[in-house]
């Protein structure tokens, strides 16, 4: 079995379309793995059928495609031009947000996104959701657990305010935990909801080819409302997002016409 027979299999077995991925990067990130399992690098019948047996096997095969990585606040300036223009542009317009964390991993870019509106439209509820093709780092969100890596970024303040310590773990407190709802979602293969005001979508677009970069973007752009905002990694650039209808109010920042 090839490469391109093993991604064919994959796509029929688990509904992931390997081929939207930069494949020397996945190629190299896939032959690590299978080292790790003691399977030898060209071996993609082996390492087909470890998969298709479930297991811890299968999960670090997502773990390793999806590089769950996460935190607060990533990218501080970035996050501090959200807070003190993003959010209040949105705010003038509409009372309540709908905001969607597109491949949110273990939940700190969304509830970091809780955080804010908490402190700038207190005690009211907005629609927050976030979503990632991994179910495991989706239970990881919903118990909302940290390193203190990953809240490096989070003010001593609120610290204070929205975490407890326990040990070398900070626990989001519940009020901020409720605010936000958690599904599977796969960004190449499912379909899109509609009508959000802000959808953030960072650090994973890089991964994937450039022609499944051209096809995401537009899918964000009619999920949006006219006004909405597209926030993307600081890796990351829309090359062609005049056409495609958006504006750019910033780095990382495209507004919809």
């Amino acid at each position: 079995m090839d490469f391109a027979l093993f991604k064919n299999r994959v796509r029929a077995s688990f509904q992931l379309d390997l081929n939207a991925y930069k494949e020397n990067q996945l190629k190299r990130r896939l032959e690590s793995l299978m080292v790790k399992q003691k399977i030898n690098k060209d071996d993609y019948v082996s390492f087909y059928k470890l998969l298709t047996a479930g297991g811890k096997a299968y999960q670090d095969f997502l773990d390793t495609l999806t590089i769950n990585v996460s935190e607060f606040f990533r990218d501080k300036s970035m996050f501090r031009f959200l807070e003190e223009q993003v959010f209040p542009a949105l705010l003038e317009k509409k009372r309540i947000l709908k905001i969607w964390s597109a491949a949110c991993s273990s939940g700190a870019e969304p509830y970091s996104l809780a955080l804010i509106l908490d402190e700038i439209t207190p005690n009211r509820r907005h629609q927050i959701e976030g979503s990632d093709i991994d179910r495991s780092i989706l239970k990881m969100a919903a118990v909302a657990r940290y390193t203190r890596d990953q809240v490096r970024n989070v003010s001593e303040l609120r610290l204070k305010k929205y975490f407890r310590q326990e040990n070398s773990q900070y626990i989001l407190n519940e009020n901020i935990k409720k605010r936000v709802s958690f599904r599977k979602q796969d960004l190449l293969l499912d379909p899109f909801g509609e009508g959000y005001d802000l959808i953030t979508c960072r650090n994973v677009t890089i991964y994937f080819t450039r022609q499944a970069q051209e096809k995401l973007h537009p899918k964000f752009f009619q999920a949006l409302n006219p006004g909405g905002v597209l926030f993307i990694g600081a890796s990351e650039m829309i090359f062609n997002y005049r056409e495609q209808g958006f504006e750019k109010l910033a780095s990382c920042f495209y507004r919809k016409k």
